[in-house]
């Protein structure tokens, strides 16, 4: 197996921590970002020069372009970008604070369009490359307590669909994972929620508040199985589109897309009505 090379951001925890582990043991490259240095110590002195890390606040522009900068020139080659740093926001909108709202969204979405927009030069001067954007069901499906947290991920994938259509003359692939929910520290490390107002209480956005601190019923998705499944993704010809993980995952998102065509496909007649008429 030919050696790669990827950029993963958010390496010292969840997914990002999975794939570093396991591109490591296979002889893979890996550029990590990190908020703490010191939490990659342990794969470092393992692996040594396989694994090179670098501090990243995902809300700093100026700092994602010089860290992807430097990593194409220390590397000479990335062939994966894995856009993956990110945490969750919930609670209903009104109890979210707007600096809450801001680095939220500065975080899982504007963030991650600067990763790519970093690294497009790099990779079409390399001739092609990979792009993997980790979403969630809730880039397609929805849930009370969680618009913010949509917000930022349907987003994020308009984005990464749009742009992957844009980047296809240039060899560089996009691939969007929607994982459900799996055995991370993501409820416990990642997760954060607004004050509860009394108004909401009793509501159906009120179930965020205790779904995210109810540990008794774990996920279903095993994330060392979902992290291979990223990383073959890289093998795959043609590039897959999205990839969705884990059953609830799956069970969301039909449910979604299928209400959704039915809300569509009702409207067909009424929609051309607001047409000039053929002839016009």
């Amino acid at each position: 197996m030919t050696q790669r090379t990827w950029f993963i951001t958010g390496v010292n925890s969840g997914f990002g921590r999975h794939m570093t582990e396991q591109l490591l043991a296979r002889g893979d490259r890996v550029a990590g970002t990190v908020r703490k240095m010191d939490s990659m110590d342990d794969l470092k002195a393992k692996h040594g020069d396989l694994l090179w890390l670098s501090h990243l606040d995902m809300t700093d522009t100026p700092e994602i372009q010089a860290v992807v900068n430097k990593a194409y020139a220390d590397l000479r080659k990335i062939d994966v970008i894995v856009s993956n740093a990110g945490y969750g926001l919930f609670g209903a909108a009104e109890e979210l604070s707007d600096d809450q709202i801001t680095h939220q969204l500065n975080t899982n979405l504007v963030g991650p369009i600067m990763l790519v927009r970093a690294a497009l030069p790099h990779l079409r001067a390399q001739g092609g490359g990979r792009i993997i954007g980790l979403s969630t069901f809730g880039g397609q499906a929805t849930l009370p307590g969680g618009s913010l947290y949509h917000a930022g991920k349907w987003g994020l994938e308009g984005f990464l669909d749009s742009i992957g259509q844009e980047l296809a003359p240039f060899k560089i692939r996009v691939t969007i994972i929607e994982p459900g929910g799996a055995r991370t520290n993501f409820r416990g490390g990642s997760v954060r929620l607004g004050e509860q107002l009394e108004a909401y209480k009793g509501t159906p956005a009120s179930f965020v508040h205790v779904m995210i601190k109810d540990t008794s019923r774990p996920a279903p998705g095993d994330p060392e199985k979902m992290a291979a499944k990223i990383i073959a993704s890289a093998d795959q010809e043609p590039a897959p589109k999205r990839i969705v993980l884990g059953s609830d995952s799956f069970g969301f998102i039909h449910k979604a897309l299928s209400d959704r065509l039915a809300d569509v496909a009702a409207q067909k007649d009424e929609a051309a009505s607001t047409n000039f008429p053929p002839s016009a």
